[in-house]
């Protein structure tokens, strides 16, 4: 059987050419700078398949890399991106470029949306194969067999392997209900309820063999085409071809040890970039972090005819159930509110160190030092005690910090979302050390929603968030104002945060910079002597 083939070469300069030729037929030809996001190309036959395009391009992109980065070793990881990019690629051209005239109408769990697939001409014992109308992505009926009229996404290969729908794979709440709004944020639960059981719980499902693809990764995010160079320029504050190639291989599970953000990081990104915030896909990233962090729920406090306030606690913060140390802070500047508490990362942040409650913590090694970091340890230890092996763990992957840090930003991620899902048109967030972060995930993600959700005001204490930024992002659909209560007596930002930062400042220590306009920084030093006295000695504005 002929194979398609994916073929690069450089036109002049910096402009690059990739052909996919199929084993008969028109072939399509991409054609840009190296810079370039998306190609320029003709639409029609295999130029409508957006899952094609995406990953040919991105060979390309990885092939000029694999040439013209300076290092061997980011040569190497090009390479292997090409390569895999490259297998996907010739594949769907070889089932796109031969397809049936039988059509399967259903939910596709690529791009979650109701479409059409038109089945591809296989040879006799192959695994049937259709491609999505909408995304291009390979898919097969589910395994759930004639209770199940959705589609499943299919993987490369011959070997009957059972796949099941994205429902029945429990990759999304329902298919019916993703893209549909939930009453009040109490209704949360059961909006995030399953409507289907969980037939894949004990089938492992490969996925696609040397794309180095997630099993669980919603072909979706490889089918949106500028989504890998404004990933990469977000995270990575990279340019052009590198900004792409590294955001397609954040989204396609980057390690954490290597600087990468994993399958977890990249959907973070396409969440807060506002490409599925409130819709279907967005459904599929906030229940994968809920799948994720077993302790996150929302509390309802109080209830109330005022603006909702939703408050969120951090790291170093008293744990447990209701009103912990939030109860005088909130209900004397909003007492006419209903009033939220999000409870989130208890394993990420137990790991950290936080044990004890009432304001105090018992703060535990969990990391072994590095031989590179010993000198910068042995300082900080004197300062730090048990936490500084914690903070200097070279393995990313591995560092409490980092992962808690992480765990925040996700979880801003799943508030933003379920919070663009609300009828409620205004809210107030609030949020202290590393659950001020949350917050400010939350107000960023939400500023990219034009129809979402406003934000009356947002109080940040003590954030645990780097001070210098483009904060813009952060403002954007607030109302009155980001207000962020800091104070350099904080020992906790001053010491723990620089050093787990490399020596990043906090915002939550000397404030945000630069000041834009709707940021308010209110230096809280005579009253705030440490990382707990914010609850009881600041006023909210």
């Amino acid at each position: 059987m002929s194979k398609s083939q994916v073929v690069f070469r450089v036109l002049d300069g910096n402009r690059i050419q990739c052909q996919v030729v199929p084993p008969e037929g028109q072939r399509l030809t991409l054609s840009g700078s190296s810079t370039d996001e998306v190609p320029e190309f003709e639409n029609g036959g295999l130029g409508d398949n957006r899952a094609l395009v995406t990953n040919a391009w991105a060979f390309a992109l990885a092939r000029y890399e694999a040439v013209t980065m300076p290092d061997p070793e980011q040569q190497k990881n090009a390479v292997k991106r090409a390569e895999g990019h490259q297998k996907v690629a010739e594949w769907i051209a070889d089932l796109a470029h031969d397809l049936a005239s039988d059509e399967k109408r259903g939910w596709c769990s690529a791009c979650f949306g109701e479409h059409s697939h038109r089945k591809a001409n296989l040879p006799m014992g192959h695994v049937p194969a259709y491609l999505c109308s909408d995304c291009g992505a390979p898919t097969l009926p589910c395994a759930a067999g004639p209770v199940c009229k959705n589609m499943a996404v299919r993987g490369q290969g011959t070997i009957g392997v059972q796949r099941y729908c994205a429902e029945h794979r429990h990759e999304i709440p329902g298919f019916a209900k993703a893209d549909r709004k939930m009453g009040e944020l109490n209704n949360y639960e059961e909006f995030l309820k399953y409507d289907k059981r969980n037939l894949a719980r004990d089938i492992r499902v490969a996925g696609f063999a040397g794309a180095g693809i997630a099993a669980a990764t919603p072909f979706a995010y490889l089918a949106a085409p500028a989504i890998g160079g404004a990933v990469g320029a977000l995270v990575g504050g990279y340019t052009g071809a590198a900004a792409t190639s590294y955001g397609l291989a954040l989204l396609g599970g980057g390690a954490l040890a290597v600087g990468g953000l994993g399958m977890a990081g990249g959907t973070l990104v396409i969440t807060a970039l506002g490409a599925s915030l409130g819709c279907a896909l967005g459904a599929s990233v906030m229940n994968a972090y809920v799948r994720e962090d077993k302790s996150f729920h929302i509390e309802m406090l109080q209830g109330g005819p005022g603006v909702p306030v939703v408050v969120c606690n951090g790291f170093l913060s008293e744990n447990g159930k209701g009103w912990g140390e939030w109860h005088d802070i909130i209900t004397t500047r909003y007492p006419d509110s209903p009033v939220y508490r999000v409870h989130w990362g208890a394993k990420e942040l137990k790991d950290l160190g936080v044990l004890g409650g009432g304001g105090t913590a018992r703060l535990v090694a969990v990391a072994a030092l590095k031989e590179a970091s010993a000198k910068a340890a042995k300082m900080a230890a004197k300062k730090l005690g048990p936490l500084a092996p914690a903070l200097f763990a070279a393995d990313l992957a591995k560092n409490p910090w980092h992962v808690a840090k992480n765990r925040a930003e996700k979880t801003g991620v799943i508030l933003a979302d379920l919070l663009a899902r609300t009828n409620t048109e205004s809210y107030i967030l609030v949020g202290h050390s590393l659950g001020a972060r949350a917050m400010a995930v939350a107000a960023q993600t939400l500023g990219t929603k034009p129809d979402g959700p406003r934000i009356q005001a947002v109080h940040l204490l003590g954030a645990a968030i780097g001070a210098k930024s483009d904060w813009h992002t952060l403002t954007r659909r607030v109302d009155d104002a980001v207000y962020n209560y800091h104070s350099t007596n904080d020992g906790v930002l001053k010491i723990a945060f620089n050093l787990a930062q490399g020596g990043q400042a906090a915002a939550g220590l000397k404030g945000f910079t630069p000041s834009t306009s709707g940021l308010k920084n209110i230096d809280v030093s005579t009253s705030v002597k440490s990382h707990f006295d914010y609850h009881k000695n600041v006023s909210l504005m």
